[in-house]
């Protein structure tokens, strides 16, 4: 017996010295032991709100439980917890949304979202069900209905609001930090971006309205085409100076001129720009800007196009490496 023990602190020795060695112990024990501290802090700070809410109104019967309502309350709370991770493992496995801020705030605002969406009515089945035995015990009415139900959905759909609300003014400073760092990386792909794949695309197009106007156009001159009543506003260079000639025609028709090429994209029901000649991108409350070369002009990015601009500037940015 004390040899195998001798033997496998030895084993155990080696495994630690290597992993020393490799810089990966600290990391596994600060790094991963942080997560899941944070982790678990959020997850009892979120159920035993809700916690606290069945214990100062005591619904479905839990006031006929008296004082031993309690003690049932803290299984809850524990088996709320569990159904916390199990979320956590659908969202990661299954919804394939692991827990990450590498992805943006727009990824972070959706997962939280769909995390409340799986784990409400999970955790409304769960509290029904450990009701529905402790009160059939004490010939009490049982929770286990669609009343019931939906009580505890409406209850728990409330604490998630509140609870929502807490975390979001308690996370803001990474909220935000996670939104410049997406910023920083969005700039960078422009900077690094190239136009991929186009090489065997024409280098001109000409742009035509339903009368007889048009206007002939290298496409690394356009700036950006604006939307106005009946007619387009074609913003170009010409002969490096900015020019804007106007197209009595839609900004769906010019969108599907230029759609073949991977640099002009629409952005806003009434704007289509050339990401390559964006020189910055710019958060505000409204949402993200473009601000254009050569002309200075800040073109918005509404809220629907975000995610497409987001994923072509960095479509872009992998073709020009």
């Amino acid at each position: 017996m004390c040899k195998r023990t001798n033997n496998w602190d030895n084993r155990k020795s080696i495994v630690m010295n290597c992993m020393r060695e490799n810089g990966q112990m600290s990391y596994l024990c600060n790094g991963m032991n942080e997560r899941q501290k944070e982790t678990l802090k959020t997850r009892v700070t979120s159920v035993g709100f809700a916690i606290l809410a069945f214990a100062v109104f005591k619904p479905f019967g839990l006031g006929g439980l008296g004082w031993t309502a309690y003690p049932h309350l803290m299984v809850i709370l524990l088996l709320g917890i569990g159904v916390c991770y199990l979320t956590e493992a659908v969202l990661k496995h299954i919804v394939r949304m692991p827990a990450t801020l590498d992805k943006g705030v727009d990824y972070i605002i959706k997962r939280n979202l769909r995390f409340q969406m799986i784990n409400t009515p999970l955790e409304a089945l769960m509290v029904c069900t450990y009701l529905h035995f402790v009160m059939r015990g004490r010939g009490l009415e049982s929770p286990l209905s669609w009343g019931g139900f939906f009580g505890a959905l409406l209850i728990l759909a409330f604490c998630s609001f509140a609870v929502g609300l807490y975390w979001r003014f308690k996370f803001r400073s990474r909220y935000l930090a996670a939104e410049l760092e997406e910023l920083k990386q969005l700039n960078k792909g422009l900077t690094e971006s190239r136009p991929a794949q186009e090489d065997s695309l024409p280098e001109k197009i000409t742009l035509t309205g339903t009368t007889s106007d048009n206007v002939t156009l290298r496409i690394q001159d356009i700036l950006y085409v604006e939307s106005l009543g009946n007619y387009v506003k074609v913003c170009h260079l010409r002969q490096d100076k900015v020019c804007g000639d106007m197209l009595r025609t839609t900004l769906n028709q010019v969108e599907k001129d230029l759609g073949q090429w991977n640099s002009i994209i629409r952005c806003h029901r009434a704007f289509i720009v050339n990401l390559s000649q964006v020189e910055r991108i710019s958060s505000s409350s409204g949402g993200l800007q473009l601000l254009v070369r050569h002309c200075g002009e800040s073109i918005p990015v509404s809220r629907s196009h975000t995610s497409d601009v987001k994923a072509r500037i960095r479509e872009m940015e992998k073709g020009g490496a």
